[in-house]
């Protein structure tokens, strides 16, 4: 492992909680797919629920960097 990953990661492993877990998030979501996979029926389901939900006006939307300042905080 290079100097430079070891002092991310020794820097990263310092955050709190949410900041790994956001971090982790966004690392294998960067990772390229072999192969595209299946959303299950539930999880389409809860996607078509959230996007109405958004559409209708009826959830408020709070900007993640606002989120992550009051959670990391």
């Amino acid at each position: 492992m290079s100097p430079q990953t070891e002092n991310i990661m020794k820097e990263a492993l310092q955050l709190p909680r949410e900041a790994r877990a956001l971090i982790a998030e966004k690392l294998l979501e960067s990772l390229d797919l072999d192969e595209p996979f299946e959303l299950s029926d539930e999880w389409r389901q809860e996607i078509a629920r959230r996007c109405r939900e958004i559409d209708q006006g009826a959830v408020d939307l709070v900007p993640a960097d606002r989120v992550l300042k009051e959670k990391c905080t």
